[in-house]
């Protein structure tokens, strides 16, 4: 396929906020991109427009069956001044597999990396440029057909915003404190674990609010049919290390498959660490950590890279890893990955796309 972009810029710039302050996600650059979808014409449109609030009907098909999905990823400012994307490639394939899931019509890949490309160069002086902060993106596929019935959209927008951010979690590279949530679940076998959607988001935020009111970051999610197999951290995949190898649960539909999930473990065995993709249960990380050989706790996403676990609370159990510091491993795939993301250290991976 093959699209041109128009680009109308905002006539009206907004004051880019400092650098040292920024928060995550609620600052928003000066445009966007939006393509449409109606069936019989397929995707077209494709353009570049001030950053604004956008006009849906009451009855618009999103609002009704959540019919979505969206995607994360960042651009780095690098020493030189320049820009990098990190890996694009795979969030065009998970939106893909996604809009799949969902009965949204595909987009070409080439073309979403593309559309990404366009809008960071149009707002490029948006990137910040100290450690620890980015320029956010956020495509977005929503369901626009105003109708009430339960069947696939006949018309959609594609959107993409971006957001100058700093660190996800206000702790930075401190360890965090993990509640292992065994009431609620986030995802089932045959569901849409593995899908980017804003419904497993809500679906999460009960426990989260207990999370918080029991003084804790996040939380540990078990798997949702036996509530004894360790799934995923909040919003991050995650990687437990025992008796000197990684475990991580396996992509088996459940948990998102995450772009720097996949970074990490890629990392581990270029450095020879064992890594075990592998259903294991709560009471194994536990008897680990009771037996001396749990050395590190670490959860991987775009939004906070590596973000290292400090304590762990089960029921009426809590264990303290590695003496509620951030571990050797967890600091240095941190620093290799930033590394790469900012062009500070070689990318022999080929995963950064330049600006």
């Amino acid at each position: 396929m093959k699209y041109d972009i128009e680009i109308t810029k905002s006539m009206n710039p907004k004051e880019k906020p400092d650098p040292a302050v920024l928060g995550f996600g609620d600052i928003f650059t000066d445009d966007m991109f939006i393509m449409d979808y109606d069936e019989g014409e397929g995707w077209h449109d494709a353009r570049i427009v001030p950053y604004a609030p956008i006009e849906l009907d009451p009855a618009a098909s999103v609002l009704h069956y959540a019919q979505e999905t969206f995607e994360g990823l960042k651009a780095y400012r690098t020493a030189g001044g320049g820009l990098k994307l990190f890996r694009p490639d795979m969030n065009a394939k998970r939106t893909a597999r996604t809009s799949d899931r969902l009965c949204i019509p595909p987009i070409d890949e080439g073309f979403y990396v593309d559309a990404i490309r366009a809008l960071v160069d149009v707002d490029r002086d948006w990137t910040p440029d100290i450690d620890g902060t980015s320029l956010y993106i956020r495509p977005f596929i929503i369901a626009t057909e105003p109708f009430l019935g339960v069947r696939p959209s006949r018309r959609y927008k594609f959107i993409i915003i971006l957001s100058p951010v700093g660190p996800y979690y206000k702790e930075g590279l401190a360890p965090t404190k993990i509640f292992v949530e065994d009431e609620y679940t986030r995802a089932a076998p045959g569901g849409t674990g593995y899908a980017k959607v804003g419904g497993n988001y809500a679906a999460s935020l009960k426990a989260q609010m207990k999370a918080h009111e029991l003084g804790f970051t996040q939380v540990l999610w078990l798997d949702g049919v036996e509530r004894k197999y360790v799934e995923e951290i909040g919003t991050s995949n995650a990687f437990f290390v025992m008796n000197g190898e990684v475990w991580t649960a396996p992509l088996a539909g459940t948990i998102l498959p995450g772009v720097t999930r996949d970074s990490v473990i890629t990392l581990l065995k270029d450095w020879g660490v064992p890594v075990r993709e592998e259903r294991f249960t709560i009471s194994e990380v536990f008897a680990a950590s009771e037996a001396g050989e749990l050395s590190e706790v670490f959860a991987s996403g775009t939004a906070a890279v590596i973000s290292p676990v400090g304590e762990l609370r089960w029921k009426d159990r809590s264990i303290t890893i590695s003496g509620g510091d951030i571990g050797d491993l967890s600091q240095r795939l941190y620093d290799e990955i930033t590394g790469i993301q900012s062009g500070r250290l070689p990318d022999t991976h080929g995963w950064t796309v330049d600006l």
